[in-house]
């Protein structure tokens, strides 16, 4: 119980920097602009997004419609608490994130199933998925899912009481 309120404050001061740094008036976040909708959460299809309890029924059936788990987000939350399995492909708000996303999928067949998430803040919010889901679909990629989680990878995620990695 101490370690969900712990994994809640850190994702809820992380979300307010997040806010407070996309809301720099000399736009220091790289998609400061409102205009730019085509790389915020709500430019993913509906029809890309997934929940939770459809990831934990695909990662608990494994076999080969295993997606490959990617956490697209800050490397603090990944250590802090992850998804089983999932690697860490750094922020996709960041261009060194969408390197890192771009090598982690180098060598993936085009059709593999991927899921992305980051969850570091309400979803209206998110940095980090819209960039890393257009990314991947200007890949090439053509099974590509965005984890839909509403308010955050704690809420979301750890307090319904799936089973999570911490580390690296």
């Amino acid at each position: 119980m101490q370690c969900r309120g712990l994994v809640r404050g850190v994702f809820l001061v992380f979300c307010t920097a997040i806010i407070l740094w996309n809301a720099a008036p000399n736009g220091f976040a790289q998609f400061s602009n409102p205009a730019d909708s085509s790389r915020s959460a709500a430019s993913i299809p509906d029809s890309a997004l997934m929940q939770p309890e459809a990831l934990l029924r695909l990662l608990r059936a494994g076999g080969a419609d295993k997606p490959l788990v990617l956490q697209v987000g800050s490397r603090i939350f990944f250590a802090e608490a992850h998804i089983p399995g999932a690697e860490i492909a750094g922020p996709g708000s960041q261009p060194a994130g969408l390197q890192l996303l771009q090598s982690k999928v180098a060598a993936e067949k085009k059709g593999r199933p991927i899921v992305i998430y980051c969850g570091c803040c309400p979803w209206n919010h998110c940095p980090n998925v819209g960039p890393a889901y257009k990314q991947l679909r200007d890949l090439g990629f053509t099974n590509v899912k965005v984890l839909y989680l509403a308010n955050n990878f704690g809420d979301d995620w750890v307090a319904k009481g799936y089973a999570v990695e911490h580390g690296q």
